[in-house]
């Protein structure tokens, strides 16, 4: 999977911004924190969320169990709006 290329980022600070451009079924703006930021970072090369979860763990230090629902919440959020190409 990977952030698909009609989805633009902007990082400012800590908040990471992702706004669609062009024709979509979402017409609004996520904002997310610097964890957010790293993931979208990672989606913007194919990656699946195996490998998300793992380049995540190796980021940051937390449990894996905690940083694997994290993920997955994220990318809930981001297949929501139709960000992610499967």
């Amino acid at each position: 999977m990977k952030l698909k290329s009609n989805f633009l980022t902007q990082t400012i600070d800590d908040t990471v911004f992702l706004v669609p451009v062009g024709n979509g079924a979402f017409n609004g703006m996520i904002r997310g924190n610097k964890t957010t930021a790293f993931l979208i970072g990672q989606l913007k090369n194919e990656i699946s969320e195996e490998e998300l979860i793992d380049a995540t763990c190796e980021q940051y230090d937390a449990p894996r169990e905690v940083i694997a629902a994290d993920v997955k919440k994220c990318l809930a959020t981001l297949r929501s709006v139709g960000a992610l190409e499967e």
